[in-house]
């Protein structure tokens, strides 16, 4: 497969210089990006097997080519953008599935936002993100194709998803804990509404590429027995159930369901004893297992759980989290534990509109 590929600039007095150093490094800076998985591998080996004097330079080398591919196609969409015709900017507004606004009233999001924010439990803090996160922050540390994701061209990308976004802030807190006190086990708790943008494509014609997300991550340190886990999801469980009953009204029934994802099916025991303490704490919900769906495997460690809403005699699916491994790559350290989890806020709005 060939893997070498050409960017051709032309040249023109006023920026000559630019497009003479970009025709000299594209070859080398699109080579190096999009070097064959054995060929990272062989460089992968050789730094292990290096010494240490001399990987700084290499890392260096790759920082650069980094840097230096990204001046590349700022000059390149510079170009691109400077002959772009007013008209046809508006007919791809029109026609682009990226770029068209939300069908939803805002006014209806602010309100679920005000009521799940009110009923955050105590411990939680609420973030505003950055529209971007560095390059690879979900198909990195989870099982998610990169070709559903808006790259840009400034080596970050469009959020996708915000818990990915808030494991990396949780993340960051847990580092500073951990340099103090190594064996520090105190939890990290954030929440966060966010308009989404998904770059894949939906079998349904109507569906948007944006839409917003509310969502929670739990950030701590393995305390054993799988407790950590047991105490953030039901915690997680307990406020996305207030939070909708709130929004929508409690004569709306409401069903919880667990999967256990681990080989075997053997955590179905502590599962039981997470549904048997929702079950008493709220009488009115439906809370049980359910099988395991195969396809989860891998982006989920554990265990995971939905939370559906009763619309016109079917169950419609709000929430969905589990347990994941991000902060355990993140920090490289198996010792720490992450829950995270999310609600479709314009799913919640659009199927149970105001009276």
């Amino acid at each position: 497969m060939e893997s070498r590929r050409k960017i051709r600039l032309s040249s023109s007095p006023r920026n000559g210089t630019i497009a003479e150093n970009a025709r000299q490094n594209s070859f080398h800076l699109i080579t190096a990006t999009l070097q064959p998985p054995a060929r990272i591998e062989q460089d992968r080996t050789a730094n292990q097997q290096g010494d240490r004097h001399s990987r700084p330079g290499r890392d260096t080398c790759r920082t650069n080519h980094s840097t230096d591919l990204q001046s590349l196609l700022i000059e390149v969409y510079g170009r691109i953008t400077k002959r772009r015709i007013p008209h046809k900017i508006l007919a791809d507004y029109i026609g682009h599935r990226l770029t068209q606004p939300s069908r939803l009233n805002p006014s209806r999001i602010i309100e679920w936002d005000h009521v799940a924010f009110s009923s955050l439990p105590k411990g939680f803090e609420t973030i505003e993100l950055s529209p971007t996160i560095p390059l690879g922050s979900v198909s990195s540390i989870a099982p998610v194709s990169q070709d559903w994701i808006l790259t840009t061209i400034r080596n970050t990308e469009v959020i996708s998803d915000p818990t990915n976004a808030l494991a990396l802030e949780c993340a960051v807190r847990r580092q500073k804990l951990t340099r103090k006190n190594p064996a520090d086990n105190s939890t990290v708790n954030l929440a966060c509404s966010h308009r989404v943008l998904r770059a894949q494509r939906y079998q349904d014609p109507n569906a948007l590429a944006h839409f917003r997300l509310l969502s929670l991550c739990s950030a701590g340190r393995d305390t054993g027995n799988f407790r950590f886990e047991k105490a953030s999801i039901a915690e997680h469980v307990r406020f996305y159930r207030h939070a909708i009953t709130q929004f929508i009204g409690h004569d709306i029934p409401l069903r919880v369901t667990f999967n256990d994802l681990s080989p075997g099916a053997v955590h179905a025991d502590l599962l039981t004893e997470i549904i048997d303490g929702l079950s008493k704490e709220l009488p009115s919900t439906r809370v049980e297992l359910e099988e395991s769906k195969s396809t989860t495997r891998g982006y989920y460690q554990q265990f995971r759980f939905h939370i559906h809403a009763e619309h016109k005699g079917k169950w419609v699916e709000l929430v969905d989290g589990g347990d994941t491994d991000w902060t355990r790559k993140l920090l490289n350290n198996a010792k720490e534990r992450l829950v995270t989890s999310g609600i479709g806020s314009e799913r919640l709005c659009e199927t149970f509109a105001s009276p």
